[in-house]
């Protein structure tokens, strides 16, 4: 292993802005770690957190936590997060999969899947983040009428996550199948991460669709 990515390692395991194991913040987020009662966003799949820190940036009135397994690009948001002293930005580093030990039940209030890997092989369609085996691990911890965005540009994913939308009986609130061309599409949701400005530069359009699923 490169000796610099040894070096992040090790560094990330004092930012106090990562967290690595659940302990005891499952239910106890808003009063032990963030000290505040305002609403939790979470992103997963947040690679190096531009969207997570983005966000945080613009509503200082939300905590959000960006998710990744990959503890390099985990350890890229939350350096900048402290440089910037954003206190409403965290990070975790664990698998999706693992997530419903690290928040208790309704403690979530949205939650943002941005370029998620399509895993375009049939087989591995339960490791898609929309998958309904990972949706019933995100019901155990999200709120009544949390909202889940996803943006895409992968066409198969797109029509994956409708279709697992509609099996799951969960609500569309809005859907785009050009996000940087039709008419009332949220800011927020405009924000360009590193995978959109090169999907964007191939030509590619942006699906996105906003849902709730209790």
């Amino acid at each position: 292993m490169p000796r610099n990515k040894l070096k992040k390692f090790a560094e990330i395991e004092t930012y106090p802005n990562v967290i690595h194991k659940p302990d005891s913040l499952a239910g106890n987020w808003k009063s032990t770690f963030f000290q505040n009662r305002n609403p939790i966003t979470l992103e997963l799949g947040c690679g190096a957190g531009l969207l997570t820190l983005e966000l945080a940036r613009r509503h200082s009135d939300r905590n959000y936590i960006g998710i990744d397994n990959k503890r390099a690009r985990v350890w890229q948001g939350a350096t900048q997060a402290l440089s910037e002293k954003l206190g409403n930005a965290a990070f975790i580093s664990t698998r999706i999969e693992l997530l419903d030990a690290y928040f208790g039940a309704g403690e979530v209030d949205e939650i943002w899947i941005a370029f998620p890997d399509p895993f375009p092989k049939p087989s591995k369609s339960n490791k898609r983040l929309m998958s309904p085996e990972l949706l019933s691990i995100y019901s155990k911890f999200t709120s009544p009428g949390c909202f889940f965005h996803v943006k895409t540009d992968d066409d198969v994913l797109f029509d994956f996550t409708l279709a697992t939308i509609e099996s799951v009986n969960a609500r569309i609130h809005q859907i785009s199948k050009n996000t940087h061309h039709d008419a009332g599409i949220p800011e927020d949701v405009k924000i360009r991460t590193t995978y959109e400005e090169r999907h964007l530069a191939e030509g590619k359009t942006i699906k996105y669709v906003r849902f709730t699923i209790n």
